[in-house]
């Protein structure tokens, strides 16, 4: 959504960087190429003055003057005024101190308020709480039967004693503030703890849609009013919303299709023009694809600063304990990592939602977009085939694929061999990585954290023990060490088994008493 806004930013602040002074003429510079930026993205004129004006004080006194690098002190002064005018602080739910809470959805039609209340009531439900949708929505087609698998899909009752319309020709029955409070009274017979009611909208602002919204409000007396807005919609968006905060009165913002190609200023201009907090994001089709709006998450963003937070919360939020600790134990024994554990982390980034998306919450992800949006999501899906049509020996010890077996295994997997050797390969770099980090050595080519590859630390290449050689250059003595050597060589070959001038029983032979590292028994197993 704020590629464009990105780009356009990293590009002014570029001109900053190695300044050991700023001039009034370098901040007039870059607070106008931070105009036009906002400008062509769609943001609100009124804010960009504020915004530009705050900007330009702070850079022109002691604070920036002072600094020792400047050019980064004008892009915290930029991030921090970002935050301010996206709301300061992270607004969630007020719930209701008893009772059932009531949240209650108004928005134009398009918006995404049906497809919100059912990602809504997910993470409601995700949380700890029991929510209840109610269909108040009986005159856009298809609205309630809508609502309906948007609940099954979160695992949500919906409460829909009207079926609404199936068509635009058809006249809508029912009374929606009276499903409303009938829904209200379902929730508590049935100890719902909150309430998300889904109300109609129509494609642009009338009488009769505010009308009927206030009349639910006031029926109703919701804890919240969530304004669900289209955050490609521009420069309407704010008369959008002024609109509805005059008409209903709203108590927060929530911003549908950020994920979208569009140039995202309704998100920098509502929360200024209507003193509302901006409360969530919706930034995609799936149930998971909802978050809580965090303004200073959103700024590091939009300066490409990447959001690690957010990427934590998502990890701590999807990622298998058992799964961790049983790795961790494995770490620490310093057993192999095999194929199988290789795809049990695949298969839990997976679990964590798109990887493009957690790509770009890294730190400098902007730079690399292009190639982030070439990323092929299907390439997880597809090592994940490869490795199952492995056998469970080929997993633990990968070392015996060979050609016919790579064939076997790509014609399995539906792949091509040279994906299958690809694999293998990145496999067992992290392999050679793991074991070094288990076994102390810190991560290879790390500055700071032990010896790695081709640093300092790794044995020069000698000429190694090979075989034995004649060194005499005495043909006399050479024959008699030539002989001594035949002779050593007939006496180890006498008795198969035979270590060492020792003999050796081959059914004596107990694995146990070799002391091998742990995980090590796997590879004496019958392939």
């Amino acid at each position: 959504m704020f590629n464009s806004l990105s780009d356009r930013l990293a590009n002014t602040f570029r001109n900053l960087k190695g300044k050991g002074r700023l001039t009034e003429a370098d901040i007039d510079a870059t607070a106008r190429e931070i105009r036009r930026a906002l400008l062509d993205a769609d943001v609100a004129v009124p804010v960009v003055r504020q915004f530009i004006a705050q900007i330009k004080e702070r850079a022109l006194g002691a604070e920036v003057s002072q600094a020792l690098n400047p050019g980064q002190q004008v892009v915290k002064i930029v991030n921090e005024e970002l935050v301010e005018i996206l709301g300061g602080e992270t607004r969630r739910i007020q719930h209701a101190k008893t009772g059932t809470t009531v949240l209650m959805l108004v928005g134009l039609q398009g918006a995404g308020k049906t497809t919100l209340a059912g990602k809504l009531a997910h993470q409601l439900k995700s949380d700890g709480h029991t929510p209840l949708l109610v269909a108040c929505d009986l005159q856009r087609p298809n609205a309630v039967k809508q609502l309906q698998v948007g609940g099954e899909r979160a695992g949500v009752p919906v409460f829909a004693p009207h079926p609404g319309v199936s068509s635009e020709f058809e006249v809508p029955t029912g009374d929606p503030v009276q499903v409303a409070l009938d829904g209200i009274a379902e929730a508590n017979s049935k100890y719902h703890d909150v309430v998300i009611i889904d109300t109609a909208g129509r494609l642009g602002v009338d009488q009769e849609l505010m009308q009927q919204a206030k009349d639910i409000r006031a029926a109703v007396n919701p804890n919240e009013v969530l304004f669900v807005i289209d955050a490609m919609i521009g420069q309407d968006a704010v008369a959008t919303a002024q609109a509805f905060n005059e008409g209903v009165g709203f108590t927060g913002v929530v911003l549908t299709k950020l994920d979208g190609d569009a140039r995202g200023g309704a998100a920098l201009s509502v929360r200024h023009v209507t003193g509302k907090p901006i409360m969530f994001a919706s930034t995609g089709e799936g149930l998971k694809d909802f978050e809580v709006f965090h303004p200073d998450r959103m700024a590091s963003r939009i300066l490409d600063m990447g959001d690690v937070m957010s990427l934590i919360e998502q990890a701590e939020k999807n990622w298998d304990r058992s799964e961790a600790e049983k790795m961790a134990k494995k770490f620490a024994d310093q057993e192999d990592f095999t194929l199988d554990d290789f795809m049990s982390q695949m298969q839990q980034l997976k679990k964590m939602g798109s990887m493009k998306k957690m790509l770009m919450m890294m730190p400098g992800a902007q730079s690399m977009r292009q190639q982030l949006e070439q990323f092929d999501e299907s390439s997880i899906d597809r090592v994940e085939a490869i490795i199952k049509s492995m056998t469970p020996h080929e997993r633990v010890a990968p070392k015996i694929i060979n050609g016919s077996r790579r064939a076997r295994i790509a014609k399995g997997s539906g792949v091509s061999v040279s994906e299958v050797n690809a694999l293998l390969e990145r496999f067992g770099q992290a392999q050679k990585m793991m074991k070094k980090m288990a076994s102390g050595g810190g991560m290879p080519g790390m500055p700071g954290m032990g010896p790695g590859p081709g640093r300092g630390g790794t044995r020069k290449k000698g000429k190694g023990k090979g075989r034995q050689k004649v060194r005499s250059g005495n043909p006399a003595k050479a024959a008699a060490e030539r002989q001594a050597l035949e002779e050593r060589r007939a006496r180890s070959a006498q008795k198969p088994g035979s270590m060492f001038g020792q003999d050796f029983d081959p059914s004596s032979f107990n694995a146990q008493d070799l002391n091998l590292p742990a995980g090590f028994d796997k590879y004496l197993k019958d392939r």
